[in-house]
């Protein structure tokens, strides 16, 4: 049986909304148009996804205290869990994860803070009444896979452990680590997967992965490539440009091709929409 997740909420909320990108990216909109966030989890439930990743990927210390909003840590979280938790009850089933996204930003390689452990199980501990299950995602350094299973640990939810791959490359990291390094530190994982990659570095990835004693999947991203610029602390995602070619028949058969290797987890990530999850929803279930 396929667990269906859903797609990227980041991309849909900057489609839907009027406002120009921030930093901030879709924590602003959970701020200003919380109704959005709902009918993305919404359109996504209908699609045939049974997951909901909670908008709290970007919900960071770091990030908000550049933005002055850092009061609002808690109640960011909160608010995310709670939107997803009532789109999946209004679905009449599904199962809702909270997204921990990486500190300092995507993509990225630095090292991290020194308290880098506790502040993952902080987010957690906020989350935890609330969600079904923890999804780390982009994890782009073994040092990032490391810490934020740490921090997940000991909350009493199951830990779904999601690894971003070099688009020219997906047998490594971002970091450049090997992604098969990975496999030796997944100790408090309850699933592997690979996500926000090309479909084609998600491949070579999977093929890698499916030999790990844990459950693994994969959920790539509609990106043509990550612009350097992006990287860079306070980007948006202007800097950023969508495929013209990942249609969603074409995004299918790449989940398709997951899915025969063994993959039970599959979803899509930025610039995969709910056309995207219907289709695959309707060829893998």
């Amino acid at each position: 049986m396929i667990t269906i997740l859903d797609g990227g909420m980041g991309q849909e909320l900057i489609a839907r909304s009027a406002a120009e990108p921030t930093a901030l990216w879709s924590t602003k909109v959970l701020l200003d148009e919380p109704h959005l966030v709902r009918a993305v989890h919404d359109d996504f439930f209908a699609a045939g996804a049974t997951v909901a990743t909670t908008n709290s990927y970007a919900i960071h210390h770091d990030r908000l205290i550049r933005a002055g909003i850092d009061d609002q840590f808690e109640s960011l979280h909160r608010a995310a869990c709670e939107i997803a938790c009532a789109a999946r009850d209004a679905a009449g089933g599904g199962q809702v994860a909270g997204a921990i996204g990486p500190l300092v930003g995507s993509y990225r390689s630095d090292p991290l803070p020194e308290d880098a452990v506790e502040r993952f199980a902080e987010v957690c501990g906020v989350q935890a009444p609330l969600v079904d299950l923890f999804l780390i995602e982009t994890a782009s350094t073994l040092e990032q896979v490391r810490a934020t299973l740490a921090g997940a640990k000991g909350q009493g939810k199951p830990v779904w452990l999601a690894v971003s791959v070099d688009d020219q490359d997906g047998t490594k990291l971002r970091s450049g680590e090997p992604l098969e390094a990975v496999m030796g530190c997944c100790d408090g994982a309850d699933a592997l997967l690979i996500n926000c990659a090309t479909p084609e570095a998600v491949s070579t990835a999977v093929d890698m992965i499916k030999g790990v004693d844990l459950p693994f999947g994969a959920y790539a991203n509609g990106f043509t490539g990550i612009n350097p610029r992006f990287v860079q602390a306070g980007a948006t995602v202007k800097e950023l440009s969508a495929r013209k070619d990942l249609t969603p028949q074409a995004y299918a058969a790449f989940a398709e091709d997951w899915a025969h290797k063994g993959a039970t987890i599959i979803g899509g990530c930025c610039e995969v929409g709910p056309a995207h999850i219907a289709e695959l929803a309707r060829r893998l279930t």
